[in-house]
């Protein structure tokens, strides 16, 4: 006689991200003040005690969805001569593959007040300064913040505007177009 095996234990790091990307969710079109743990938990499929396991509380669970640490480490994970393509494509698989775009993030601090006082600083140390840290030659910071705003912009066509000329466009041509655009920021004298 055989058993029946027992039922399948829920990823955990499945469970985390799905609590993460409901938070952004959330945050991108709620004030913080505005968001419940329940809201979290049912818009991920899970139960508010679940939230709380994993993420202790509301505020510890938004410090998390407020950092740009580990979209940083994707974003920026190329070789100086390349990373403009790189990119452009992150930014446009990060929509397309995921629904949203984490550095589409900052457009929303001022709908949290104080907390997007944390947004905005978390962005400049997380993202514009690591990538003007990167950089050589004059105007690095600049640069740096050029270059993002062209991906903010792309996001924010993409994500928000719903381009239909870009959401329908191979990623890989959308990438050799745009991602010239981005290098000169990052490259002096290019």
């Amino acid at each position: 006689m055989t058993t029946a095996p027992a039922p399948a234990r829920r990823d955990a790091e499945a469970t985390k991200a799905a609590i993460l990307k409901a938070a952004r969710h959330l945050l991108a079109r709620h004030a913080h003040a505005d968001i419940t743990l329940k809201a979290v938990a049912e818009r991920a499929g899970v139960s508010p005690p679940l939230v709380l396991k994993y993420f202790g509380n509301k505020d510890a669970l938004f410090a998390r969805v407020m950092s740009f640490d580990t979209d940083a480490d994707d974003l920026l994970d190329a070789p100086l001569a390349g990373l403009g393509r790189h990119m452009v494509r992150h930014v446009l698989a990060s929509q397309r593959d995921r629904g949203a775009d984490p550095l589409l993030r900052i457009a929303f601090a001022p709908l949290h007040g104080d907390r997007g006082d944390i947004l905005r600083a978390n962005f400049r140390a997380q993202v514009t300064d690591r990538l003007a840290a990167r950089l050589t030659g004059h105007d690095a910071g600049l640069r740096a913040e050029l270059a993002v705003a062209a991906l903010i912009g792309l996001g924010v066509m993409y994500g928000i505007a719903r381009g239909p000329r870009l959401r329908e466009s191979d990623p890989d041509e959308v990438a050799d177009r745009y991602g010239p655009l981005v290098q000169a920021q990052l490259t002096p004298g290019a």
